[in-house]
């Protein structure tokens, strides 16, 4: 670290952009890091003192008090350490960057709107707990419930290293509220999550390559609604990729920040050509139909959240549905790093 820092100050730091910021951005890594670690390490400490205090103390009443000090102290030390034992796998380099992610209902009407909507809200969920801030980019409503789309930008440390375990396609099994006869119905909903690219990296986009249409919001109505065709569509061509905003104040700022989205997908799928891994990009998501998902929530007869990719199980499905991921995260990010092989985003994950 002291080495990074030093090579920091040079005099001719600055003489090549690229590499200072990917030299900072390595610093910022490597604190990011050890910055926790050492507090850990302060933690431990204290604690190992209580304990020491609490074996060493004749009055039985004050070791009591000095273990159960001791214990209180553990319990949360022990979380530390796990959080900062998932952080350190977040080693790509635009695991730190925010994220985009885009919802799509698959086959099913109504009930694969609504299994899009519950996802939805198990990302916000999600990212409330991971204290990210979620912008709304666009959301268009199913017929009847739920949602047919929807792209969120989420905004925080990590957030794209946290978020890409959960692109690809989600299997929800369950009594349907929206059957009279209270069938078992099957469900399924594709989550998409790329990295937001900074503007240090040049994504040449033609115009001749895109088309742009306009349209009206939609929404719940009232102020949330604009009354003018400020809402932007792009569609890209040669790759067929199709994003959309409509939450901005004018037609200006949601063609920006659909822009935004398409370079960041373009610049996933340009590193996963350059990988030869194009077949991961989507081969993980695939259609949004039956043998293709990533994990399956069965609700009826049973109830149970497993992911297909590492094989972990939970029992909990509504902890799991109110955005309790870390367990699938760190089981997918585990994973990747005992493959040794690069992630979706075509970065290669280590610690």
């Amino acid at each position: 670290m002291a080495e990074l820092e030093r090579r920091t100050s040079a005099p001719d730091f600055w003489n090549d952009t690229n590499k200072a910021r990917e030299l900072l951005d390595q610093v910022a890594r490597e604190r990011d890091l050890l910055n926790p670690y050492d507090a850990l390490l302060r933690r431990a400490e204290d604690a190992a003192v209580l304990i020491e205090m609490a074996a060493a103390e004749s009055d039985p009443d004050l070791s009591s008090m000095a273990v159960a000090e001791a214990e209180s102290e553990i319990e949360p030390l022990d979380r530390a350490v796990i959080a900062m034992e998932l952080k350190s796998m977040l080693g790509g380099p635009v695991d730190r960057n925010n994220a985009f992610v885009t919802f799509h209902a698959g086959a099913g009407g109504t009930e694969a709107c609504d299994w899009a909507a519950m996802l939805h809200r198990m990302i916000r969920r999600f990212c409330e707990k991971k204290e990210f801030k979620v912008e709304m980019l666009d959301y268009q409503d199913g017929e009847e419930a739920g949602l047919k789309s929807a792209s969120l930008q989420v905004i925080g440390p990590y957030a794209y290293g946290y978020l890409k375990s959960e692109r690809g396609v989600h299997r929800l099994v369950r009594i349907s509220p929206y059957d009279s006869n209270k069938r078992r119905h099957t469900s399924f909903a594709s989550v998409d999550v790329v990295a937001e690219i900074d503007d240090s990296i040049e994504i040449e986009i033609l115009d001749a390559d895109i088309r742009v249409d306009t349209f009206r919001s939609s929404g719940s109505g009232g102020q949330h609604v604009n009354k003018t065709d400020s809402a932007i569509r792009i569609t890209h061509m040669p790759s067929g990729f199709v994003v959309s905003c409509q939450t901005q104040r004018s037609q200006h700022q949601n063609r920006a920040q659909a822009m935004k989205v398409l370079k960041s997908r373009l610049y996933e799928l340009e590193l996963d050509k350059k990988k030869r891994e194009m077949d991961r990009f989507y081969g993980e998501k695939g259609d949004i139909a039956w043998g293709s998902q990533i994990r399956s929530y069965v609700l009826q007869p049973y109830t149970m959240a497993k992911d297909e990719r590492t094989e972990l199980k939970n029992s909990n499905v509504q902890a799991v549905l109110d955005g309790d991921l870390d367990l699938f995260v760190e089981a997918y990010l585990k994973k990747l790093r005992l493959a040794g092989s690069p992630t979706p985003g075509g970065e290669a994950n280590g610690a």
